[in-house]
């Protein structure tokens, strides 16, 4: 029996491309599906999230002994549902990745398209930031900040939109001093463009594909970072669920109830999962070169 191997290399791209595609499909399907139970979550949510009922604490999920009727996944140390939780769990984990990544792109994009088309101090101040924060790991940084302001939404907010700034200033740096050297960029000069007007009209639109697939990437990790930080105690606070302040609650209860710690963890594992899939998927569409292959 030939193996895989021996298949013709167009075959060979065939068949791989195809199980490529099931698997982005896929993803495709449950980030839908996960975006919706977060903006659904308080319709679909049975519980409230934050309710108490010390009679029914440590309940395990549903088809076990001693389950609790209506709470499917079970319930935590204080009586809540872990469902009902880890649903506006995810709400809050999505909400603040997305603020996050929007803050670096705004941030990341701003500073990369100075640094493109202002050279001399302007540049080489803004690519040492982009050094130095390269250099040391953000987490210790974000630990730090936290440390000192305090673990507030806002604090929170703005750490996590300084996650990844870096990233896009690189790109657009880079993207804008390929295309200044472009005819079409020195044509728009010649006919009496300023800088401001060349930036909007003709850098900005042929940015945008980087910066999305980019700003995809951004998202997993800063839902890696977010929980994190929650788990450690420095994120998200008491009681209002995320799902790193969840898996950080419920680790001292693992050997006796996992239940509370696998939904947070699991819904974890399939939002990066979806995101990083996804942000391949528009990477291979965007990039010509990678569509030729």
């Amino acid at each position: 029996m030939a193996s895989f191997a021996d298949l013709p290399l167009r075959r060979r791209r065939r068949a791989a491309g195809a199980g490529t595609d099931v698997i982005q499909k896929a993803a495709l399907v449950l980030a839908v599906l996960l975006a919706a139970a977060a903006l659904l979550a308080p319709l679909i949510a049975p519980f409230d999230p934050l309710g108490q009922s010390l009679i029914a604490r440590l309940r395990p999920p549903l088809g076990f002994e001693r389950y609790s009727a209506g709470h499917l996944l079970g319930t935590d140390e204080l009586g809540r549902d872990v469902l009902s939780r880890a649903l506006y769990g995810l709400r809050l984990t999505m909400s603040l990745a997305l603020a996050g990544a929007l803050i670096g792109l705004l941030v990341g994009g701003t500073l990369g398209l100075v640094a493109g088309l202002r050279r001399g101090w302007a540049e080489d101040t803004i690519m040492g930031l982009v050094d130095m924060q390269i250099a040391v790991p953000f987490t210790l940084i974000a630990l730090l900040i936290l440390a000192l302001l305090g673990s507030s939404m806002t604090v929170l907010v703005f750490v996590l939109g300084i996650a990844g700034w870096e990233q896009y200033a690189r790109i657009v740096r880079a993207e804008v001093r390929r295309l200044a050297a472009q005819p079409f960029i020195e044509a728009a000069r010649a006919a009496g463009g300023g800088t401001i007007y060349i930036a909007r009209h003709h850098l900005l639109p042929n940015i945008v594909s980087p910066l999305v697939v980019q700003f995809t990437l951004a998202l997993s990790n800063i839902v890696i970072l977010e929980s994190t930080l929650s788990f450690l105690g420095l994120g998200v606070q008491p009681p209002q669920p995320s799902l790193g302040s969840m898996v950080g609650l419920g680790r001292d209860y693992m050997p006796t109830a996992p239940w509370i710690v696998l939904a947070p963890a699991a819904l974890i594992i399939l939002l990066t999962f979806a995101v990083q899939i996804l942000g391949d998927w528009i990477r291979d569409r965007a990039d010509v070169r990678l569509r030729e292959r």
